[in-house]
């Protein structure tokens, strides 16, 4: 998903956006956030394009900030969206200094802190998550003895 547009002849916008230290020149949404997004954001079939088209924007526009200060996977849109993303470097494309160019890979959306008050604190919200799946499986190990 890279930036089509241009203004006028002869002058481009830059082709990648710096998100903290990594300079994104690509996006790509995986499967499983596809289906995230369109059952817990857009409530509707939502093509891949648009994802992509709406998350180039947000990038543009400054609107993703790391959810926690020291760890880069987990990060903010609007003070609200909660996406886990992971960065690979693109092979062969570099920015005008040499540094390596970085594709952004959307894992999953994993909601809206507005509708889920359990997003604002994710430690405690997986900690909860990793207990209540290990409690359901001992207790369908029970029924199967």
């Amino acid at each position: 998903m890279r930036d089509k547009v241009m203004e006028r002849w002869s002058t481009y916008e830059p082709f990648h956006v710096e998100l903290g230290e990594k300079k994104v020149a690509d996006i790509v949404i995986t499967n499983h956030a596809i289906s995230r997004y369109n059952d817990r954001i857009a409530k509707a079939q939502t093509k891949p394009e648009e994802i992509a088209s709406f998350m180039w924007e947000t990038l543009k526009q400054n609107r993703i900030v790391s959810y926690y200060r020291k760890e880069e996977d987990v990060y903010l849109i609007d003070e609200d969206l909660v996406v886990v993303a992971e960065f690979a470097d693109l092979p062969g494309e570099y920015d005008l200094t040499g540094n390596p160019l970085h594709k952004m890979i959307i894992v999953t959306f994993l909601g809206k802190m507005s509708e889920t008050i359990e997003l604002r604190d994710l430690k405690s919200y997986y900690s909860w998550l990793r207990h209540s799946r290990r409690m359901t499986l001992i207790k369908n190990s029970r029924k199967r003895k």
